[in-house]
Order: structure tokens, then sequence, then C-alpha cells
């Protein structure tokens, strides 16, 4: 008998504090995400979300308890080392999209598997390539190909929404990690995209994070989060909330 599929997140006893902040934005005693499983976590403003996702991601470490992604403990790898595990394993999407405003919406789709063997090895091992990649999943987010060919900064604000999600789900990787993803779409456009990305997770087995305050779309999912619940911290004031994480180009997948 194989032994089980690690989990796609696990954190335990964890405690963040973002520098400068008087007490703890982040107090979670557990939570585990299974491999393949579709979470819907929300909460309002100040609940911790993108402390969490932020933790998730390996962007910043917590000051007490472990994070662990596909079985990977994330407080011992080097800050490049996390960067190329981020890289290679999880797809984000941004709630500010993190594109590089002078390259094309290709190469912003494309910029995933620059950076990642591994989700080239996975392109590869599907039978089709990056660009193939790139046209479909374009196809499907409704972005046609004279778009494709515009820098990212003459792109209105719903269709850069789209090339961020793209950018997230070509090379399929094991954790996909959705913040505000539907925010700039219309109706049509948002089922368009929910569509697409509950298929190309469950295509790759991948485990799906998704942040909303949009309730209508937590049936899509096999279990909702009230981080409000579950963080154990008092809230903060505002002014000591962190502002979005933003990462450096090499660290945009």
């Amino acid at each position: 008998m194989s032994a089980p599929a690690a989990a796609a997140v696990r954190l335990e006893g964890v405690r963040y504090r973002w520098p400068g902040a008087p007490a703890d934005c982040l107090a979670l005693d557990a939570l585990e995400i299974a491999a393949g499983e579709r979470v819907f976590l929300r909460g309002p403003s100040g609940s911790g979300k993108t402390t969490l996702l932020s933790l998730v991601g390996g962007v910043v470490l917590p000051q007490a308890g472990s994070v662990s992604v596909a079985g990977q403990a994330l407080g011992a790898l080097s800050a490049g080392a996390r960067d190329r595990f981020r890289a290679d394993h999880v797809g984000f999407v941004f709630q500010l999209f993190n594109l590089l405003p002078w390259l094309s919406a290709r190469d912003n789709i494309q910029l995933a598997c620059r950076f990642s063997r591994q989700r080239r090895a996975r392109v590869a091992a599907a039978g089709s390539t990056p660009a193939a990649e790139v046209a479909r999943l374009a196809a499907r987010l409704d972005l046609d190909a004279a778009l494709l060919e515009r820098p990212a900064a003459a792109l209105s604000v719903g269709q850069q929404q789209r090339v961020a999600a793209a950018r997230a789900l070509i090379g399929r990787p094991g954790l996909v990690v959705a913040d505000e993803p539907t925010s700039a779409l219309d109706a049509d456009r948002q089922q368009a995209f929910i569509e697409l990305l509950l298929e190309e997770c469950a295509a790759a087995g991948a485990a799906l994070l998704f942040v909303s305050h949009d309730q209508r779309l937590a049936a899509h999912f096999d279990r909702v989060l009230e981080l409000d619940r579950l963080n154990r911290a008092a809230a903060q004031p505002l002014q000591t909330r962190p502002a979005r994480t933003r990462l450096p180009a090499g660290q945009l997948s």
C-alpha cells in the first residue's frame, strides 16, 4: 500500500507579528488543506487573510510554529530556496496582479514557466508547450491573440486579472492560491474563470485556496473557512495592518 499524499498545506502553532506591530496579527493552532481539496476562505478586513497567504507562499516565516507545503517545511529553506519552491509548486493570483507592466500579456503568462524548470517539465509531460498552454488558457479566459501582444500596462483591470490567473495556472502547480481573483470580472467571465480554475486544479490534482468576499462562490468549494473564527490573535488597528504583498519580478508565480 502506498503512503498517503502529503497535505497540500499544513500550519501548526503558527504565530506571526508584522515588524513594528504591537501584537500578533495571526495565531492559528492548526490548519490543514488536503491535496486536491478546494477551500473557500473568507473573513473581514484585518482578520489575517493577507498574512496567511504570505505564510503559505513562504514570502514570510512565522515567529513561532511551522508551515509546510506539499510536505516541505518552509522554515527549513533559505529565502532563495523558498522562492524556487514557490515558483515550482505554487500558483498565485494576487489581488494586485503583480504583472510586469512593460511585458506583453503573453510574456507575463509564460514567466511562470521561464522561472520554473518543473513547470516546463509538467507542460512537456502533458504533450504540450508553454506557447500552446498560453494560447489554451487565454482562449478559456476570453483573452484574444491580439490582446496577448499588448503590454500589461495597456490592459484593463479585468484583462490584467485574467492574465494573472493564466500565469498562476500554467505548468500545473500543486497548490493554487487565489486572492479575490474575480473582483474585476463581470458575471459571465466570472463563471468562466471559476470553471477553468476548478477544472485545471482537478486535472493537476492541485489544492485550491480561494479568498473572496463573494459568498455566492462558496458553493463551488469542498470547505468554507471563516478566518476570523480560526485566528485567535486580537484584531489590529488599521494603522498596523500590512500593505498588500508585492513580490519581486523573480517571485511572480
